[in-house]
């Protein structure tokens, strides 16, 4: 307690004694024009004093320097350099910034030198992976909530990964507003403990209802909210979406058109897939998984086919929405296919392509949708041309109508969280209210440690009840060095 007054009043941060840490910011991998190296801690103007020394340090300025090695006096680079002192920086801490040329032996000899500054008073190391940012909340600048949107946007590939990313304030407040609900209850009912002999019955019965129609609101509200989540879901896994057809139906030809990339093979023989083939994709901003399948036909004995097929059928069982690609030309489906999609399929949201248009009239087009209408009752039915790319925008506008049904975001705005969130929430605010409910009428003191087990899961998400390091382990473990 003595150090956190004393670190507040001097304006030191938390992790004032901890090492001095330093990372590549940018990819180590690939050749790049610029590559930044990140240093943060109590000796990171000493740092950029022992590698650029011929001129004085400005403040949030960019500067030019030379960086020398100062054992060797030997050039490092020409670089951009800047200094943030602490408390206003991503960490809190000093951070120092080196914008060098991006050559591998540069990044590496600038790397080599920082490491050679250590020695008995100067405590420098190479940072571990996500450190910067998990410094960042142990002296306040973040909540763990937004520590972790901040990692998804990193990684996140569509438009709506990156919007949901940026929510994680809206949803703090939230977390928020429940754990003091949950406080303001476990007070109250702390109350009747505390003074149960100076109460009426009828009062201790009233406060415990009064909370529990709270509580009951409250934990309606977080169902909601996991429903919500587990929906959105799909936002960062990816939607997955089965290409399910005959043999020589256009499935291939069909892939490579929405994908606008030569992926899978088209060829006019019969059996030419014989496996899936996942292609991930952006589908107007969203993530999907898009398989390719093999056709299924009956009255091959070709083994590898026959494992093909099967495995067809199961990846269309696992997906979120199936394409039946039909042949408009010679739209004949087998008896055994046909039952397959009518049974096994009936829960699978369906959308048919009545693929090689351009090979059948506009009259035996639409007698041809009206039949599959009524045969398998699919959302949608689209006809479209592979060859002169005939309803192809207006296939992929519809799957992008179908994605937002799936997504749960059609009138919504996106939202995601880490599975860690999920788990907490389920495992500790849902449980823990659960167990209020049990013991509410029995045992207020045992239903009262109910409910901090409650608000102290939300603690966990946001990082308000941190207390062990096992759980900032499990968060930061997911971030980049660097970050």
């Amino acid at each position: 307690m003595f150090r956190t007054s004393w670190r507040r009043f001097y304006g030191v941060p938390a992790t004032y004694f901890h090492p001095t840490v330093y990372a590549l910011s940018t990819p180590s991998n690939q050749h790049s024009a610029i590559a930044i190296v990140r240093i943060s801690g109590t000796h990171s103007r000493y740092v950029l004093e022992k590698l650029a020394p011929q001129k004085k340090i400005m403040e949030r300025k960019p500067m030019i320097r030379s960086l020398y090695d100062p054992n060797s006096s030997t050039l490092i680079d020409d670089a951009l350099v800047l200094f943030f002192p602490q408390p206003r920086t991503f960490t809190g801490e000093d951070i120092v910034e080196l914008h060098l040329h991006g050559g591998k032996a540069i990044i590496k000899s600038a790397l080599k030198t920082i490491q050679g500054l250590r020695d008995a008073d100067k405590n420098i190391r190479m940072a571990m992976p996500g450190e910067f940012s998990r410094r960042a909340f142990q002296n306040g600048k973040m909540d763990l909530l937004k520590l972790e949107s901040i990692n998804n946007m990193i990684h996140s590939d569509t438009e709506l990964q990156r919007l949901s990313a940026l929510r994680s304030d809206e949803t703090s407040a939230v977390f928020h507003e429940w754990r003091q609900e949950i406080i303001d209850q476990i007070a109250k009912l702390t109350a009747i403990i505390d003074f149960g002999e100076d109460i009426e019955a009828e009062d201790t019965d009233a406060i415990v209802e009064g909370a529990s129609d709270k509580l009951l609101s409250l934990r309606s509200n977080v169902t909601k909210f996991i429903t919500k989540l587990d929906r959105m879901a799909v936002l960062n896994d990816g939607i997955k979406l089965t290409l399910l057809g005959e043999p020589n139906s256009g499935k291939s030809s069909l892939i490579n058109e929405i994908s606008r990339d030569d992926v899978a093979i088209v060829s006019n023989i019969p059996g030419t897939t014989r496996d899936s083939i996942d292609v991930v994709m952006d589908i107007n901003d969203f993530k999907c998984i898009l398989t390719d399948t093999a056709g299924i036909r009956e009255g091959t004995s070709d083994s590898i086919e026959i494992k093909g097929i099967d495995r067809s059928k199961k990846k269309s069982l696992q997906s979120d929405l199936v394409l039946l690609v039909i042949d408009a030309s010679n739209p004949n489906i087998s008896g055994q296919f046909k039952s397959f999609i009518q049974g096994n399929l009936s829960s699978k949201p369906l959308v048919v392509v009545l693929n090689k248009s351009d090979l059948v009239t506009k009259g035996h087009l639409s007698s041809l949708v009206d039949e599959f209408r009524l045969q398998f009752k699919p959302v949608t039915i689209h006809t479209v041309s592979c060859l002169n790319k005939d309803g192809l925008e207006s296939l992929i506008e519809s799957l992008t109508q179908n994605f937002k049904q799936i997504s749960a975001i059609e009138d919504e705005d996106p939202i995601a969280v880490s599975n860690r969130v999920r788990e907490i929430l389920q495992a500790d605010l849902i449980f823990g209210l659960d167990q209020f409910f049990h013991n509410k009428n029995d045992d207020i003191l045992i239903a009262c440690e109910s409910l901090r087990i409650a608000s102290n899961g939300i603690g966990k998400i946001t990082g308000d009840n941190v207390d062990v390091e096992e759980v900032l382990d499990v968060v930061f473990s997911k971030f980049c060095i660097g970050k």
